[in-house]
């Protein structure tokens, strides 16, 4: 029995303090005055009466009632219901203080009459809203309606009523126990109170369905989530009681949890400061206050009156796990709403509502019941009891439930169990003896039935109904409630004008009720209600919950670990040797690892199982294997159930020396993690426990022997209260003593795991950090608050410097912290404890000694068998910088190496060693798959081409647990992630990353590989070379002292410029003006010849620079000769201009330069300085049949950009020099304009407005076909539409229009605006040529803004938006990712043409090629154009390159790619040093590869146009790896000024001692081209003068296989010595061992072989064969070059002196194929499948297509095609005989000799058996089907009808006819089969 009500309160306004700004309320009379001994005076309780603030109201309010809710400091909960009415303030304030308020008030007129609150109060630990409401309002209609009854009497009888706290209506039930819970208080009332049946389950009301109502369902799930998982919960409303209701409800619903933190259902407004609180809450508040909410960041609001649940950002809530979510949704909408669901039926029934209230409040509590049962399904068996008396202690095995709930990833199941909530569940419902609930039933009993009706609503909502039955029942026990008897006030009484006021109460009358009633409770027996305690069931385990499929592992897998085990202890090493691999696979999963953990434990006898190395060496292997895939957690037990095997495996390693299996083991981060030790040692002590009671009953030991722990506990508690006190004293005592000694075992084993083999390096421990792993069992530390107590554990003990002691102390502090904690929670006595400490670091060091022991032996042990180190052939000159590193090549996001796509072994991940030289980073080794274990595995790159290097931690399954890894990444699209062998100490890899370093990023070029070559590495750091050529020095250091000096004095006069005599040009005395030149050491200001100083070897340096690539170019393109005819000068347009001979003009320049003619010197200098870098426009090429020239310069600088464009008549305030410096400018591009014939014919008029049509007309024709291509390619890289003529787009293609003078784009249309257009198509060829400019300026659109177009100039601008290096530098960072991706993509949604796209490098390539076509076009059409981009030297560098190119065919063949490489790339100063990142100035630049996307372009145009290119695909790539290898000097360097300055420019001829040593990279392919044909391409067949316009559109571009291709078996194909070289080597051992014989069958790994080199073209195949004849017959080998050019000639002469021209004369060589020019497939295949020629021909026409004709083997060639089978032409006949055939249109049907040749798919036809001529060939690919026939006109007679039947190809439709039905069906059948084979 309890007390109804506590205290009982009359608080009121408080008039004394009125003045003040904030109204205060006050306490008038409290009864009783005393405080309960056990339930003491709640403070504060005048704030919660009005929780906005006292306030004085001008009109009476209606009374309110409202419960707030009050905690006490023990946590207990008071229940303070407050009936408040409103009484007329008494005026107790002097007139005259009333009247000075007025003033102060300014103005405010105060009323007559205020009125204030007042509030009864009752105080009850009981929630009975109802009773109290009843209650408190008769009081208040005693008074108001001036009843006859006493108040005091009603409060003292209030006050004195007694109830029981639960247990209702039972059967039986007696008239006494019924009266208890009716009461009365003596005003004619009577009220029955409905105790619910079982106090345990929280009573509700209707405020569940309320709140279900207010919030829908979604937003409530969110509020229960997050009040489980521990978030701030705010409710807002604007009244009260719903506040109060709302926050019952959520506690209502979380059930069977209860919530332990700040629960405020209602907050006074005064101490909203509350809200800032760090801990979670559930706080109610009136949405008075809503404005003062909205800052709290953390806070999540739920608006009851709005309906609305806001969820700040920064907080996630972890919602329910599917299919739960769902479920519980669906159930919960059938409930709220169960005309849903035949919504949509056509005739719904009519009886569908929803239940009442009440009903509908314990249906939505069913449904979470019903939910907490799921979760928690299976929960007690994972309870480890430790103590059971004298109270039991049990604690929850978090990581055991999870992991058999395959739970382990679900957030929101990981907080609630981390929860205080779910602590608190465990501490209370954990005992095993005690009272049990609804749920506790339902978990025992109903389970099975859930899981049956899982999938079924219906079903779920029948048990959802039955257990709300039951929560219904519990709440209101009595069947039939008599009638409450509570009288009410009449209607409206509150706003009577006189009412009394509430009257001061007679303290000592209510005492007396309350002292009478007190003396009557003593004389009474208490009456205690016994609980009926009894065995908590715990249901069914939660194995049966698991999905079968989770163990759906096969029984093969666990047979193979069990047969391994097997062998292993049988000592059958070759077999376990054999099964290990899959052995390891296999424990990937789960129950192949419990299987092992039991398969060992049988091996164990006596905890102990000796084995020796090799058995030892597998188990360990097998152990790490295990642990491995094991988290942290441990969730499946398998890190607990190996602890005592790594305890009992051990070998004997010497006297008295044993090392067991811990010491290898240790580095797995379970064994870091205090969680896992506590639950370890739990469950342990369990065991002894349950062990200690079960030795007490021996004799009932066979019926007991299946109790769990929790049985036998709950047996134990039953018989407790029955044993004497020495009886319970001794089983405290001998529990006690078990947990001691299980902590002292712990702490032994714990050092065991913890402690490293070598206690001087300890990696695992100080990585993980020990000690940052708390333990979170019953930890108090919330989510909100984690996140900031994370960082303070991380500082608090881990390890810090490896030293030993260090260590020693880690393990000691970690131990000692997993001791207290343990032994606080079980009890332990403090001497104990005590006892404890002082022993773990004794144990810890004696553990210490041992270990040394164990190390020291160890380390005589010999080593395991490692795979040998193989060492890697290295180039002249190139040397090791280090030794082998062994290290692991683990495999990377490309899949072919590891067996992915395309099957096979893995050949990754290999066992090796990394090579650092002073040119590559080499990785060698062997693949760790024994099945493909004979392989080489080679990856090398050169150091200069390492773009990133970074840090991972590799955990491969493989032999060793690796942590330390590298990954390298290099722009020659390769990528090695190497894991460091754990015998290279971590110093050493240290060591390894500094040189690298330091050889990738020199301090200077001088530094790179290309220099040091041949040189002791150690001499790289000390850049002191020995200088080799003194004299070539000295002239370079002086040309640099006068450049500089040339520099500084910009405006110094000079003499007049005479042109140089170029006959003299030996002594070279006119190449370089006599002023400015001191050739001698010191600084000589006199003038001096150069002839006079220059020593004779200087002069052959200075005859260099004209021997320039430069000059040789000009010479061939007549833009500039060596011979000094003064008459010819003057006619000539152009010059070479030695103006800048001394760098002082442009640094990034030539020596020499072709300007025009007419432009002196002086006004270069000054035109220079417009531009950026100085790089004015010169001339780089001229086309020799329109004599347009390509110019090229860099964009102009800002200041320069108006004057540029200025009209010359513009009226200016006077001549300042950027006036002269513009006019200078257009004199300029005039002179150029000049130059051009078709403007010097147009006898000297400057504007085009003077020429004629009939002039224009007379112009060549092809130029008029030409014209409208090239507008709409203008077009397109304006990016305009038809439509909008005077719109540009950008050449990014991103559609941003600008309009720049509308007219130029419809003139290089081909339009004519002002002329009348027939059908909108093109106007009159004259027109169009009338409208075209002589000097098109090709410049970045951003540069050229504001610029205005003149009408009388003859140049016109095309801006274009161009991408900057910027762009191209993220592009290819892009690429590579795709490429070369660092691990296999999970994400489906970036495969690899998605990354390829998202890079863009295809779009730049297209960008590039379009400019240049359009270039080229206008060059072709006989404009000039003037290429003025950027700085000039990256883009403008491409375009120019890539017009030359497509224009001149010369740039075609070899000589002639490299002139052009040399002239445009090295003399014009593109900044290939700065680009490619190669020093360590440049390393924070990074690496732009702007030459590789030339390259790329030069690629794409060889792809479409095989025939027009002398090299081959293998050239561009060669090209492409070794300008980024810095293997040759070629590359290096900014600028033939910077190549002069460090002497490497003019290298002399007779300089190289080491004929190996190429410095150069052109003389290295030139050596190279003689020997092989490598470089050639085949197919080369040029046509004279051919201008190429390869498509530029994405689709046309194919990703260079450059990018792609790796081979495995030799690394890069680059350096040519290292893999050819070998394989001559190689090739020469083979040939010696002819004893075995050899198959012929060849197995090619596409990612392995290098495929050019296995399988061969047919043409290689032919050289080499001839080679190796020629050899044979001691011949001396003819150069392949001679023997082809041989076969030219001879072919050339042959095709002549044939009358028609048949096909059969070589394809490759007959260079009349112009309609086949574009490449359609029509060439020899780089990927030489097959080794074929894939020339697609007609299928009638012969294919003897090799160049073989010419050498004497007539049409056997045919054969050699397929080389690799090794058979005559006849084997090749699956099928033949005699056909007729039909013949074309008109012609007869003829019978031929048919041969059906499986092996290369066709069917040939002869003239007759004997032919050799092969007639036709029908290609079997083309065929779609044969069919019966029938006879046609002029077929053959007396033939049986089904002796016909026909072939449909792709192309065309054959008749066939054959003697007699049986042979047809033979060959259709034949036919047939090779379809199908194919």
């Amino acid at each position: 029995m309890t007390r109804l009500a506590d205290y009982f309160v009359l608080v009121g306004y408080d008039v004394d303090k009125r003045g003040s700004s904030d109204g205060q309320g006050r306490i008038l009379q409290r009864f009783p005055e005393k405080d309960w001994e056990d339930n003491p005076f709640p403070q504060g309780i005048e704030l919660f009466c009005q929780p906005s603030g006292w306030q004085l109201f001008t009109e009476r309010q209606p009374p309110t009632f409202f419960v707030a809710v009050l905690t006490d400091i023990n946590s207990e909960r008071h229940y303070c219901a407050c009936f408040t009415f409103w009484e007329a303030v008494e005026d107790s304030q002097p007139q005259k203080s009333r009247s000075g308020e007025d003033d102060e008030d300014s103005g405010i007129i105060q009323p007559a009459q205020m009125f204030a609150p007042k509030s009864l109060v009752l105080v009850s630990q009981l929630d009975h809203t109802e009773v109290f409401r009843n209650c408190l309002g008769l009081i208040y209609t005693v008074h108001v309606e001036g009843l006859k009854v006493p108040l005091e009497t009603l409060i003292g009888n209030l006050l004195t009523c007694f109830i029981p706290i639960a247990g209702g209506s039972q059967p039986g039930l007696d008239e006494k126990e019924e009266s208890l819970r009716t009461i009365t208080l003596g005003a004619g009332d009577r009220q029955v109170i409905q105790t619910p049946i079982n106090d345990s389950l929280p009573v509700s009301g209707c405020s569940v369905a309320l709140l279900f109502r207010q919030l829908g369902i979604i937003n409530v799930l969110y509020l229960f989530c997050a009040a489980l998982t521990e978030h701030k919960i705010l409710l807002l409303s604007s009244s009260y009681q719903r506040l109060t209701d709302a926050c019952r409800a959520l506690l209502s619903i979380m059930f069977p949890l209860k919530y332990c933190f700040t629960y405020i259902p209602i907050l006074p407004g005064k101490l909203l400061e509350v809200l800032c609180t760090p801990t979670p809450f559930i706080i109610g508040v009136s949405s008075f206050f809503r404005s003062e909410t909205q800052e709290l960041l953390d806070v999540i609001i739920a608006d009851l009156d709005g309906g609305t649940v806001t969820i700040p950002e920064c907080i996630h809530i972890s919602l329910l796990p599917e299919p739960l979510l769902h479920q519980t949704q669906t159930v919960l909408s059938m409930i709220l709403d169960p005309e849903l669901e035949v919504a949509d039926h056509a005739f719904p029934p009519s009886t569908i509502q929803p239940s009442s209230l009440k009903i509908q409040d314990k249906e939505i509590r069913a449904v979470f019941l019903w939910l907490f049962a799921q979760l928690f399904q299976g929960h007690r068996w994972c309870l480890h009891i430790i103590r059971v008396h004298p109270e039991p202690v049990i604690r929850f095995h978090k990581a055991a439930f999870l992991g058999q709930r395959v739970l382990t990833e679900d957030d929101f199941l990981m907080k609630v169990l981390d929860g205080m909530a779910f602590a608190g569940f465990v501490s209370e419902r954990g005992p095993s003896y005690r009272a049990i609930d609804l749920f506790d039933e339902l978990i025992a009993t109903e389970v099975d039935r859930m899981r049956l009706e899982e999938g079924n609503p219906h079903k779920v909502m029948k048990h959802i109904k039955e257990l709300a039955e039951q929560l219904f029942k519990n709440e209101n026990p009595y069947p039939a409630v008599p009638m409450h008897k509570v009288q009410r006030p009449t209607e409206g009484s509150h706003l009577r004008l006189h009412q009394t006021t509430f009257p001061h109460l007679d303290e000592v009358t209510v005492q007396l009720f309350i002292d009478h009633a007190a003396a009557k409770q003593k004389n009474e027996i208490p009456a205690v209600k016994s609980e009926k305690k009894c065995m908590v069931p715990s249901g069914p385990p939660p194995d049966a919950i698991i999905d079968s499929n989770v163990l759906a592992n096969s029984a093969r897998r666990l047979e193979v670990v069990r047969n391994c085990i097997t062998y292993i202890f049988e000592n059958k090493t070759v077999e376990a040797k054999k099964l290990l691999p899959a052995v390891l696979r296999a424990l990937k999963g789960r129950a192949a690892r419990q299987c092992l953990t039991q398969e060992l434990n049988l091996h164990v006898q006596q905890n102990r199982a000796v084995l020796d190395d090799q058995q030892f060496d597998y188990i360990i292997r097998m152990l790490n294997c295990t642990l491995q895939d094991c988290s942290h957690m441990d969730e499946h037990g398998i890190a607990a159930a190996l602890l005592p095997l790594v305890t009992a495996f051990c070998r004997k390693l010497g006297a008295g020396v044993t090392q067991f299996a811990y010491s290898c083991v240790q580095d797995h981060s379970v064994w870091t993690n205090m969680q896992f030790w506590e639950a370890m040692f739990y469950s342990d002590v369990q065991n002894h426990i349950r062990a200690l009671y079960l030795e007490g009953n021996e004799n009932e030991e066979h019926s007991q022997e299946y109790k769990s722990a929790l049985e036998i506990a709950s047996e134990q508690r039953r018989q407790w209260p029955m044993l004497s006190k020495d009886k319970q004293q001794e089983l405290i005592q001998k529990e006690e003593s078990t947990v001691f000694s299980q902590a002292i075992h712990y702490a032994n084993r714990m050092s065991y795991l913890l402690l490293p083999l070598d206690t001087s390096k300890n990696r695992l421990l100080r990585s993980s950090g020990l000690g940052d792993f708390e333990s979170v069992s019953n930890s108090y530390v919330t989510n909100s608050i984690a996140g900031s107590m994370a960082e303070s554990y991380d500082t608090e003990s881990g390890f810090e410097d490896a030293e030993g002691s260090d260590v020693a102390n880690s393990v000691v502090r970690f131990i000692n912290r997993f001791v207290d904690k343990v032994c606080t929670e079980s009890g332990v006595t403090n001497e104990h404890l005590k006892a404890l400490h002082l022993m773990i670091p004794d144990i810890v060091q004696m553990h210490i000694e041992t270990l040394d022991a164990v190390h020291r032996e160890s380390k005589r042990l010999p080593a395991i068998q490692k795979p040998k180190l193989l060492l890697p052939a290295l180039l002249v000159g190139e040397e090791l910088v280090m030794e082998g590193l062994r290290v692991y090549l683990i495999s990377d996001g490309r899949d072919e190496a590891t067996g992915g796509i395309m099957g096979g072994p893995p050949l990754l991940p290999a066992e090796g060693a990394i090579f650092l030289t002073t040119y590559r980073l080499i990785f060698r080794g062997t693949p760790t798959d024994p099945l493909v274990g004979e392989q080489v595995v080679i990856r090398s790159f050169p150091i200069a081409s390492l773009t990133k290097e970074k840090k991972i931690s590799v955990s491969v399954q493989m032999d060793q647990f690796i942590q330390e890894g590298l990954q390298l990444r290099s722009c020659t699209f390769q990528l090695m992630k190497i894991a460091f062998d754990e015998e290279v100490a971590s110093d050493l890899a240290e060591v390894f990353k500094k040189h690298l370093h330091k050889l990738r990023y020199p301090q200077h070029v001088n530094g790179t590989f290309a220099f040091t070559v041949g040189q002791s590495f150690k001499l790289v750091d000390e850049h002191k070379h020995k200088e080799k050529n003194q004299s070539l020095r000295t002239l370079s250091k002086n040309l640099v002292k006068n450049a500089k000096k040339t520099m500084s004095r910009q405006h110094v006069t000079r003499k007049k410029y005479t042109p140089p005599t170029w006959e003299n040009r030996g002594s070279l005395q006119s190449q370089v003006d006599e002023d400015d030149i001191s050739v001698s050491e010191e600084v000589d200001q006199r003038s001096l010849t150069l002839s006079s100083t220059i020593k004779s070897s200087d002069r052959q340096t200075m005859s260099n620079v004209v021997e320039r690539a430069c000059c040789k170019d000009y010479q061939r393109l007549g833009l500039g000769t060596l011979s000094n005819s003064l008459t010819r000068s003057k006619h000539e347009p152009f010059r070479i201009s030695t103006v800048n001979r001394m760098y002082a003009v442009c640094r990034s320049y030539p020596g020499l330069l072709i300007v025009p003619q007419s432009i002196p010197d002086s006004t270069i200098q000054r035109i220079s300085r417009c531009y950026r870098q100085n790089r004015f426009p010169v001339v780089c090429w001229r086309n020799s049949r329109t004599k347009a020239v390509l110019l090229r310069s860099a964009g102009l600088h800002g200041k320069g950009v108006v004057g540029f464009f200025k009209s010359p008549n513009a009226p200016t305030a006077g001549p300042s020099q950027a006036d002269s410096t513009s006019l200078e400018q257009e004199k300029y591009l005039q002179a150029i304009i000049n130059s051009m014939p078709s403007y010097s014919d147009a006898s000297g008029r400057n504007t085009l407005s003077g020429f004629t049509s009939a002039h224009m007309s007379s112009s060549d024709s092809s130029d008029k076909q030409r014209q409208p291509k090239i507008g709409a390619l203008m077009k397109q890289v304006m990016g305009s539409k038809e439509e909008l003529p005077g719109k540009w787009g950008s050449i990014r293609g991103g559609g941003l229009m600008s309009s720049y003078s509308p007219d130029i784009a419809t003139r290089l249309a081909g339009k004519d605006t002002s002329s009348p257009q027939t059908n909108g198509g093109p106007s009159e060829a004259h027109f169009v040529q009338q409208q075209r400019a002589y000097l098109y300026i090709i410049g970045d659109k951003s540069q050229l803004k504001g610029t205005k177009q003149d009408p009388l100039q003859q140049w016109e601008v095309v801006p274009i938006e161009v991408f900057d290096v910027r762009h191209v530098k993220t592009s290819f960072k892009k690429l590579m990712k795709a490429c070369i991706p660092s691990c296999t993509s999970t994400d489906p949604n970036m495969p690899y043409y998605r990354c390829l796209e998202e890079s863009e490098w295809l779009c730049l390539i297209h960008k590039v090629l379009q400019v240049s076509v359009l270039v080229v076009g206008l060059l072709d059409s006989g404009s000039s154009v003037m290429v003025s981009l950027e700085d000039g030297w990256d883009i403008s560098t491409q375009v120019v390159s890539l017009v030359q190119l497509l224009s001149d065919p010369y740039y075609r063949t070899m000589d002639g790619f490299r002139l052009l490489v040399e002239k445009e790339w090295l003399s014009f100063g593109h900044r290939f040093s700065h680009r490619g990142a190669q020093t360590l100035a440049s390393q924070s630049s990074g690496f732009t590869p702007v030459f590789l996307q030339f390259l790329d372009c030069v690629h794409q145009i060889h792809l479409q146009f095989p025939m027009e290119f002398e090299f081959s695909q293998y050239y561009l790539k060669f090209l492409a790896y070794h300008y980024v290898s810095n293997r040759f000097r070629t590359f290096l360097l900014d600028s033939d000024y910077e190549r002069i300055e460090l002497g490497v420019m003019y290298e002399e001829k007779g300089e190289r001692k080491n004929q190996q040593v190429y410095k150069s990279v052109w003389d290295y392919i030139d050596r190279l081209n003689k020997k092989t044909p490598i470089f050639f391409n085949y197919m080369f067949a040029p046509e004279d003068g051919e201008v190429l316009k390869p498509y530029s559109f994405i689709s046309n571009l194919k990703v260079w296989d450059f990018y792609t291709n790796e081979t495995l078996s030799e690394g890069p194909s680059y350096d040519w010595e290292l893999v050819y070289g070998r394989q001559e080597q190689m090739d020469e051992s083979d040939r010696q061992d002819t004893s075995a014989p050899k198959s012929q069958r060849k197995i090619i790994w596409p990612c392995y072989d290098n495929r050019s080199k296995v399988e061969p073209d047919a043409i290689t195949k032919l050289f080499q064969e001839i080679q190796s004849l020629e050899m044979e017959l001691g011949q001396v080998s003819e150069k392949w070059k001679d023997m082809w050019d041989k076969i030219k000639a001879t072919q050339r002469t042959e095709s002549k002196l044939e009358s028609r021209h048949s096909l059969s004369s070589s394809l490759l060589m007959s260079s009349n194929l112009s309609h086949h020019r574009r490449s359609q497939g029509m060439y020899v295949k780089e990927s030489r499948v097959g080794s074929s020629l894939n020339l697609s021909m007609d299928s009638e026409s012969s294919v003897t297509a090799t160049p073989s004709s010419g050498m004497g083997r007539g049409q056997q060639s045919t054969s050699t095609l397929y080389s690799q089978f090794q058979t005559s032409e006849s084997e090749h006949r699956s099928f033949e005989g005699i056909l007729y055939k039909k013949g074309a249109l008109l012609k007869p049907w003829k019978p031929r000799w048919f041969v059906l040749d499986k092996t290369k798919h066709q069917l040939r036809y002869y003239d007759a058996r004997q032919d050799k001529d092969c007639k036709g060939v029908i290609d079997l690919a083309e065929v779609e089907s044969v069919i019966q026939g029938t006879p046609t006109m002029g077929a053959p007679k007396n033939i049986d009808e089904k002796a016909f039947f026909d072939l449909k190809t792709t192309k065309r439709f054959y008749n066939f006819c054959a003697q007699d039905s049986q042979n047809a069906q033979l060959w259709m059948d034949s036919i047939q089969s090779c379809l199908s084979d194919a």
